[in-house]
């Protein structure tokens, strides 16, 4: 499944998200080959890598194919721990986890800018909110400032 998402897929979470987390993950579930460098991951799973065919161990850090987020929301709902960012939209997918009670919300206070691959800043259509689930992603997101966690 991994391997369906397209090129406008590849959005990268910018570097002063990661300043403002303060925290390392241990795997990046959805990262592009070779990695972003600026995300602090130990570990990550790109296309060739299939983060939804390999076990999620720890904390993970997850900017989904926004093509088709459902597999990997699905994933991060049944691993319970790490923090997400997706698109808020009217969808199965979001509102599985809308309706998780361990899940807590923050919207970002600034319209949100992704990276390219070519090093751009461009934004995106859709709001996008940050998902946090288990103590340490949590604590990580409510500290951050990103905005308010609800």
């Amino acid at each position: 499944m991994a391997k369906d998402y397209t090129p406008r897929d590849q959005y990268f979470t910018p570097k002063w998200v990661f300043d403002a987390l303060n925290m390392t993950f241990d795997v990046d579930v959805c990262s592009p080959i070779g990695g972003v460098p600026w995300i602090p991951a130990i570990n990550y799973f790109d296309i060739e890598r299939d983060g939804l065919a390999n076990e999620w161990n720890g904390n993970v850090w997850m900017n989904p194919p926004y093509s088709q987020p459902k597999p990997w929301i699905d994933k991060f709902v049944a691993h319970g721990k790490g923090i997400a960012l997706i698109a808020m939209s009217r969808s199965n997918a979001f509102y599985a986890l809308w309706n998780n009670v361990d899940a807590r919300f923050c919207v970002p206070r600034k319209h949100m800018k992704f990276v390219t691959p070519e090093g751009k800043s461009l934004g995106i259509f859709m709001p996008v909110t940050f998902v946090a689930m288990g103590q340490v992603c949590i604590r990580a997101l409510e500290q951050s400032g990103l905005g308010h966690v609800r």
